[in-house]
């Protein structure tokens, strides 16, 4: 009975040191970007950025458990404003009728992350590149966790499919998007 009892006791503690490393945390939007490229005229590349987004994540020992993302995709921002307007439209984005950009995470390892991004109603698997910046406790006692996911995807399989033949050859906007998500977030 006493051993019973003490195992219990130890699997109980054990338990409660797995559950208390487990840290889910909300992305802080002051402290994170999220951010893209693509060639312009098969020349040049134009990055650009979302203002707007949320998202949290369940951290145990450096490792994802879980995260989900939602961007407001009417936030782009490429620092054009006749730009941003087109890329709103439904030529790319669409914003009036697909309002939000989602990921949600289906696995991860140390190093990559694997989820279904969601861009006009258009759901695809992705794989990033994880590159974890690790945890610390701020000067107020908060912990925060910080990484960079970066990946690239053929804007076409997200319907993303306007573009003009220049006349040199090629076309105004090249199908590979690079993505870069910096994140900074705070334990809830």
């Amino acid at each position: 009975m006493k051993r019973n009892l003490i195992a219990m006791a130890l699997a109980g503690l054990v338990m409660s040191v797995s559950v208390a490393s487990a840290a889910l945390y909300k992305v802080d939007p002051s402290h994170s970007n999220v951010g893209f490229k693509v060639k312009h005229m098969m020349i040049s590349t134009v990055t650009g950025k979302f203002g707007n987004f949320s998202g949290m994540y369940d951290l145990e020992k450096g490792q994802f458990k879980s995260l989900s993302g939602a961007i407001k995709a009417e936030s782009i921002d490429t620092g054009i404003a006749k730009r941003d307007d087109h890329l709103r439209s439904a030529d790319f984005f669409d914003t009036a009728k697909f309002g939000d950009i989602n990921f949600v995470m289906t696995s991860a390892t140390k190093t990559k992350m694997t989820g279904n991004l969601t861009i006009r109603g258009i759901t695809k698997k992705v794989v990033l590149d994880i590159d974890m910046g690790g945890t610390v406790t701020d000067p107020w006692g908060n912990q925060r966790s910080g990484f960079v996911l970066s990946g690239k995807v053929n804007r076409k399989d997200f319907g993303l499919n306007w573009n003009k033949a220049i006349e040199a050859g090629g076309v105004v906007v090249g199908d590979e998007v690079k993505m870069v998500v910096e994140v900074e977030g705070i334990e809830e």
